[in-house]
């Protein structure tokens, strides 16, 4: 019996881990370990809610409303109006979009590449790649602005761009890999039986069934550059004027309800990022196949 169990397991994709976990459970069983999982996420997430009173609050100050008289819509008019507000806005869109081409494509050659190498290297290249996950974000910070500064890249576009997309980069590549793990070699081998090139073959083989997790690959890199502020902080100062940088010093220099009415737009945001890269990984043709 537990023989088939285990190799039941083994054909188990990583996504259905969880829901072969409960059905090992009774059912009294499942409903305590659902109904704990439930009240973590909601003590993880109850206090991010809190900025969504404290934005709509009709104060000066960062207190949550009394009632629903003192609710009000004025720091988020002061976020769209105002010129640093906006600001930070258009760098940040800049450096997130150019961060998601750059990451997306390197994370897609990535996994292509680990694709077609043999099994024990595969292991060494994927650590490398997601280093910059696993090393904290203020040793590759230190890292960047000492060698930022000495090749003149210091509070520079170019600079701010690069050091988010390697950080980003690891998001897009498990991203893509997590896709092409589902396609089969024999499509390759059959396109190339028939005369087509390598390049010939990814373009119109392996790139249109892992193009839904390339997209969902490039939305999470956005999101992480987007939200990044302790990179930032380290390797730009007024010329790249982020909005986490923005934020950041709104709680330093005062505190200003408008960080707050930022705050739940940016959750919003990633939330809606987070459903559309679910969607898009899910649109992945070989993922409908399985």
């Amino acid at each position: 019996m537990l023989h088939g169990i285990g190799r039941k397991v083994g054909r188990v994709s990583p996504a259905d881990g969880g829901r072969l976990m409960l059905m090992l459970f009774n059912g009294r069983t499942r409903l305590v370990l659902l109904s704990l999982g439930w009240l973590f996420g909601l003590f993880l997430l109850a206090p991010t809610l809190i900025v969504f009173p404290i934005g709509l609050n009709d104060s000066r100050f960062v207190v949550m409303p009394d009632s629903i008289s003192h609710l009000s819509m004025q720091h988020v008019v002061t976020v769209f109006t105002d010129p640093m507000w906006l600001t930070g806005m258009r760098d940040s869109f800049i450096v997130a979009t150019a961060t998601a081409l750059i990451s997306t494509a390197i994370g897609t050659a990535f996994a292509i590449g680990t694709w077609h190498v043999k099994a024990r290297w595969t292991t060494a290249l994927t650590v490398l790649i997601v280093s910059p996950m696993i090393v904290p974000p203020i040793v590759s910070a230190v890292a960047l602005y000492k060698m930022w500064t000495a090749i003149g890249l210091y509070d520079t576009w170019i600079g701010v761009i690069l050091a988010h997309s390697i950080l980003a980069t690891p998001f897009a590549a498990l991203t893509v890999s997590s896709s092409l793990a589902l396609v089969d070699p024999k499509l390759e081998q059959a396109a190339r039986s028939l005369g087509a090139s390598r390049l010939r073959t990814i373009v119109d083989v392996i790139l249109p069934n892992i193009k839904g997790g390339a997209a969902a690959g490039a939305l999470f890199a956005f999101i992480m550059s987007w939200d990044e502020l302790v990179l930032t902080l380290f390797v730009a100062n007024r010329v790249v004027y982020t909005l986490p940088r923005k934020m950041w010093d709104g709680i330093k220099e005062n505190v200003d309800p408008s960080v707050a009415a930022v705050s739940a737009l940016l959750i919003i945001l990633t939330l809606i990022v987070l459903a559309v890269g679910n969607l898009l990984r899910a649109s992945d043709p070989i993922r409908q196949d399985h």
